[in-house]
């Protein structure tokens, strides 16, 4: 296995272009190095993009943020101008493993690592996030939700990284939220979780939503008739039933130790309505 740290983008996507085996990025490593030692994978060639400029920084623009591939999820919660804004998928990152894996994992990761229950993405999708891909040919941009296209498996193409998430700035009477079910209280994966982005006119009607779905289906599911039932509404009962409704309508669950269909598939309307509560509220929006 060889290892490289190399300085620029372009650098690290010859690298991973070039290598005829088994080649990964390394960015926190809290996916791929407990893979390694399970012995699950088995790399030719590991590019730990660290040392690349930008990688580790949250930039903040009129057009929103710009999170690199290897910033840490504690340092999401560090930034304040971040968690005013995005609540929502702050909350969702920090629910990611225990507080000594906070300080290495990161959302580029938990992405790529395309578990269908990942915490970060139902909140990236629902803020709308895309994702900066390079290549040695270029670069492209992704929305959030085209990246994953089954459990373990990604869009990216054979010498594609990330390198970083963008968040769009944040409008007027806007807001997000993220909830999951656990067995446990902590350091669990989602058995089923919800993410909601709405945004709201001067009256407290919504005109814009986003509900995203995880751990029902092969990939995070962005359910746009469950934004549908909202939209138009101050979020009333009905409003809220239909919503629950459409959640539950939308998954394709699996039975586990971990829940049944009809569990996962009855939370999934229960998350969503008290995800878009919170939504609700932090858009200004009453009740």
């Amino acid at each position: 296995m060889r290892y490289e740290m190399p300085t620029t983008a372009k650098a690290a996507a010859g690298l991973l272009a070039k290598e005829k085996g088994r080649a990964f990025v390394l960015a926190g490593g809290t996916d791929l190095l407990v893979k390694m030692k399970a012995g699950v994978v088995e790399p030719d060639l590991i590019v730990d993009i660290k040392a690349i400029k930008g990688m580790k920084d949250i930039k903040k623009s009129a057009g929103g943020f710009v999170i690199g591939a290897a910033v840490p999820c504690v340092a999401l919660s560090e930034n304040a101008a971040l968690t005013k804004a995005w609540p929502g998928v702050v909350e969702a990152a920090n629910l990611i493993g225990s507080k000594q894996v906070q300080g290495r994992c990161t959302m580029s990761g938990n992405l790529c690592n395309a578990s269908p229950a990942a915490d970060s993405v139902p909140a990236l999708i629902a803020a709308g996030a895309k994702v900066s891909i390079i290549s040695a040919k270029g670069s492209r941009k992704v929305a959030v939700e085209d990246v994953t296209t089954g459990v373990g498996r990604t869009s990216l193409k054979k010498g594609e990284f990330v390198t970083a998430i963008e968040l769009p700035a944040k409008k007027p009477k806007s807001g997000d939220a993220y909830l999951r079910f656990i067995p446990r209280t902590e350091m669990d994966i989602a058995v089923v979780s919800c993410a909601v982005n709405v945004s709201l006119d001067a009256k407290g009607m919504i005109t814009k939503a986003r509900v995203v779905l995880g751990a029902v289906a092969i990939t995070a599911l962005l359910v746009k008739d469950a934004a549908s039932a909202i939209v138009g509404t101050k979020l009333d009962d009905a409003a809220k039933a239909k919503l629950a409704a459409a959640c539950s309508a939308a998954c394709k669950p699996i039975d586990d130790k971990r829940g049944t269909v009809e569990f996962r598939t009855e939370v999934a309307g229960v998350l969503a309505r008290r995800a878009a509560e919170i939504a609700y509220a932090r858009a200004g929006g009453k009740q």
